[in-house]
């Protein structure tokens, strides 16, 4: 077992997007290749509805898929051919927009008024941005969750983890997207494999990555594990680790133990033409789509 050295770890950057949603963007419209297949990701969490219920009124997709995890409130959305559903606390949506849908996500917070969940852009390669555009909804119940005799739990959102296969089929970039909690104290490796592209996002708790290379960050603490010496940085809420080539992550929960997004995908090596909520791999299929837009061509016909 080789453990994947970290290679950045960094914080989740304020912004707004939609109709003046707040939320922490932990990357997105920077270099495509640092985390290709994956393009964005996004941590909408507040606990005032003036700050998220604007929501995101309609807009455009081409050439990707969005994945949205919600883990408080609801999520309203519709779009253009008719679809129409709500997730829940737990739930997930995974859209192809393939060759191209309007819609609109609409946050509503629970009782109290509290919205959380994640989207991630993943890129769609170039034989399928032109594919029918196409949903898939997964209830929180139908989410495997293997617990080890440790404590740690592992919701298997997306992919194979430890036994279990998540709900979501025939996705692009062989993904995995797992959630996991590692109780205080712990110390947890998990399997990744090396043909993937990974990172981590810390979203409660803190706890330190075993990093095989050289030292990231200000707080460091060197351990001698056998004959190898591991650098680990703490990492806490809202973020991101960034991790190189291997095929094990390690981490060491913290006092209030830690729960973190894992995700990874065999990543596309195409190239990006990207210009907002449209990717494609040509600068002309992406003047294509903007044309699309203006003369009400977007929307393909499926036979």
């Amino acid at each position: 077992m080789s453990i994947r050295p970290v290679l950045e770890s960094r914080s989740a950057v304020q912004t707004r997007e939609g109709a003046g949603v707040k939320l922490h963007r932990a990357f997105g419209f920077a270099d495509p290749t640092e985390l290709d297949p994956f393009l964005l990701f996004d941590d909408f969490r507040n606990d005032d509805p003036r700050d998220y219920r604007a929501g995101f009124p309609w807009h455009p997709h081409r050439g990707i898929e969005t994945i949205t995890y919600v883990l408080a409130g609801t999520v309203e959305h519709g779009d253009s051919l008719g679809n129409r559903g709500t997730l829940g606390a737990g739930d997930l949506q995974w859209m192809t927009a393939g060759s191209g849908i309007l819609h609109q996500e609409m946050p509503q917070g629970n009782a109290v008024g509290q919205m959380h969940g994640f989207q991630l852009w993943a890129n769609l390669p170039a034989r399928l941005k032109m594919t029918a555009p196409r949903y898939q909804d997964v209830k929180s119940a139908d989410i495997p969750e293997v617990i080890d005799d440790d404590g740690t739990r592992v919701k298997v959102v997306i992919g194979n983890f430890w036994g279990k296969s998540g709900p979501v089929e025939g996705t692009a970039g062989d993904p995995q997207y797992l959630d996991i909690f590692v109780p205080a104290g712990v110390k947890k490796a998990f399997r990744v494999d090396t043909y993937r592209r990974a990172f981590a996002y810390v979203f409660e708790g803190a706890g330190r990555f075993a990093d095989a290379s050289r030292p990231q960050g200000v707080r460091l603490e060197k351990e001698v594990m056998g004959r190898d010496v591991n650098i680990r940085d703490m990492s806490g809420n809202r973020t991101l680790i960034r991790f190189g080539s291997g095929d094990e992550v390690t981490v060491q929960a913290g006092d209030q133990g830690i729960r973190f997004l894992l995700i990874s995908g065999a990543p596309l090596e195409e190239p990006v033409a990207w210009h907002g909520p449209i990717v494609m791999n040509t600068r002309e299929e992406l003047v294509q789509a903007m044309s699309d837009l203006r003369n009400g061509t977007f929307i393909q016909p499926q036979h």
